[in-house]
C-alpha cells in the first residue's frame, strides 16, 4: 500500500513523536510506500496579537496546511492517511481534504485532547473528567487548564466544540486507534462512534533483550511534570533514603527534582541519554517506577517489560498494562505513603521481583513486539478502508 502518515511534532520531543517514527519505520520495513506530512511547533510565533490570532485560527482550520496536504494527496494518491497529532498546525480540517480526495482516514488518539482541552484529564494534582461529554468543554476554560490561560484554553475548547457541531469526529474519521481498553471506554463516553474505535498498544521496534542481573537501584524514566507523578515520587523518597533512585528525563519540574536530589543523597539525576543508554539503565534497575495518574499508554512500561524489569505503577484504570503482583506492583494513585510501602517491599524481596521481571518479559513477547503490532495495524487499516467504501 501507499500510505500517508501525518504528524504535528511538539517543541519538546516525547512519546507521540517516537511512536510516529516507529510506526513509519515498521510500515516501510514491511514493504509499504510511506509518505510523510509533518508540521513542527518550533515554528510557532506567539509574539504580538496578530500571531496569536493567526494561531487560534489555524487551530480550528489550518487552511495553509490543508492546501499543502491536498496537493500531496492529488499528486501521490495514497490508499490511506494515518494521522498522529494534528494540534495545532494541521488541524481537523485535514480530514476533510482526505475525504474529498477519496482517501480513508485513521486517527491515533495519543492523548485525551478530544475530551480535555489540556489533554491530560488531570487538574490540581488529581484526575479530572469535568469536560467529559460536554459539547463545549467550558470547565476547562474556567480553570484555565491549557497553559494556565483562559484565553488559550478557550481557543482549544472552541476547536473541540466547533468540530463536534460540524460532526467532524463522527463523520470525517474512518477509524480511531487507542492504546488501552480504559481509553476506548472514555472516548465512547465522550461521544465518538463505538464501532470506529480500535485498541492497538504500542510496541518496540528493536528488542533490547532480557537483562542478566537483578538490578541495583530503582528507576524513574520520563517527563518531569506534575501529571507524571513527580511530586508523589519525591515525597515517597523522603522515607526511602536507603533505596538508590536514578532519575532520567526533562520537563517543567526539572529544577524541583534537582533541588530535591541535592538534599537526598540516594537520588542521582542522569544526563541526556540515547535510546541504547536508556535500555542499559532499565536493565540495571531492580524495578521501574511509573507514578503517572491517567495516561493513554506508557511506552516506558513496555520498554521495561522488554528488558525483564518489573514496574511499580499507579493504580489507575489506565495502568491496565501492569498486572499487580505478576508483572509489577500497584500503588494508590497520588498516595506517596503507599508508593513508599510498595518500594520498600520490592527492595526487600528481590527474588519475588525477579520472578515478576520474567513475567514482564513474557508479557512483552506476547503483546508488544513489532510483528504482532503490524498485524493489528493492518487489520485496522482494512476496516477503515471498508468503512470509507461503505460511506462513499
Amino acid at each position: 500500500m501507499k500510505l500517508l502518515v501525518a504528524h504535528n511534532h511538539y517543541r519538546q520531543s516525547g512519546g507521540e513523536d517516537e511512536v510516529f517514527l516507529r510506526e513509519s519505520e515498521l510500515l516501510r520495513s514491511a514493504g509499504h510506500e510511506v509518505l510523510e506530512y509533518k508540521e513542527h511547533n518550533s515554528g510557532i510565533s506567539e509574539d504580538g496579537i496578530p500571531s496569536k490570532v493567526q494561531l487560534a485560527a489555524r487551530t480550528l482550520w489550518a487552511a495553509d496546511s490543508v492546501g499543502r496536504l491536498r496537493s500531496l494527496l492529488r499528486r501521490e494518491r495514497p490508499d490511506l492517511a494515518h494521522f498522529h497529532n494534528t494540534f495545532p498546525l494541521i488541524s481537523p480540517a485535514a480530514y476533510y481534504a482526505c475525504q474529498q480526495e477519496g482517501v480513508p482516514v485513521v486517527q491515533s488518539l495519543h492523548n485525551s485532547r478530544l475530551i480535555c482541552p489540556a489533554a491530560t484529564l488531570y487538574r490540581n494534582g488529581s484526575a479530572c473528567e469535568d469536560c467529559l461529554g460536554k459539547t463545549v468543554p467550558w470547565p476547562g476554560v474556567v480553570h484555565a487548564c491549557y497553559h494556565n490561560s483562559r484565553l488559550q484554553t478557550a481557543v482549544v475548547a472552541g476547536m473541540l466544540a466547533g468540530h463536534r457541531v460540524l460532526g467532524t469526529w463522527q463523520e470525517q474519521v474512518d477509524a480511531y486507534i487507542v492504546f488501552t481498553e480504559f481509553f476506548r471506554r472514555k472516548f465512547i463516553d465522550a461521544g465518538l462512534p463505538r464501532e470506529k474505535i480500535f485498541v492497538k498498544p504500542h510496541f518496540l521496534g528493536t528488542d533490547p533483550g532480557m537483562k542478566q542481573e537483578m538490578g541495583s537501584y530503582a528507576l524513574f524514566l520520563g517527563r518531569f511534570a506534575l501529571q507524571k507523578g513527580i511530586p508523589t515520587l519525591l515525597k515517597a523518597w523522603r522515607s526511602l533514603g536507603h533505596v538508590p533512585l536514578r532519575i532520567a528525563g526533562a520537563g517543567p519540574m526539572e529544577q524541583d527534582v534537582r533541588r530535591f536530589s541535592q538534599t537526598h543523597q540516594s537520588i542521582h539525576m542522569m544526563p541526556y541519554l540515547s535510546q541504547k543508554e536508556c535500555f542499559d539503565l532499565i536493565k540495571g534497575a531492580r524495578f521501574l517506577i511509573w507514578p503517572s495518574g491517567v495516561e493513554t499508554f506508557g511506552l516506558v512500561a513496555i520498554e521495561s517489560f522488554a528488558c525483564g524489569t518489573p514496574v511499580i505503577a499507579s493504580r489507575s484504570n489506565a495502568m491496565e498494562i501492569v498486572e499487580d503482583k505478576r508483572t509489577g506492583l500497584h500503588f494508590a494513585s497520588d498516595d506517596f505513603e503507599d508508593l513508599a510501602a510498595k518500594v520498600e517491599w520490592a527492595w526487600t524481596h528481590p527474588r519475588e521481583m525477579a520472578a515478576m521481571g520474567k513475567a514482564a518479559r513474557a508479557e512483552y513477547e506476547a503483546n508488544y513486539t513489532a510483528k504482532r503490532n503490524y498485524h493489528l495495524l493492518m487489520d485496522i487499516y482494512s476496516k477503515a478502508r471498508t468503512t470509507a467504501q461503505e460511506a462513499a
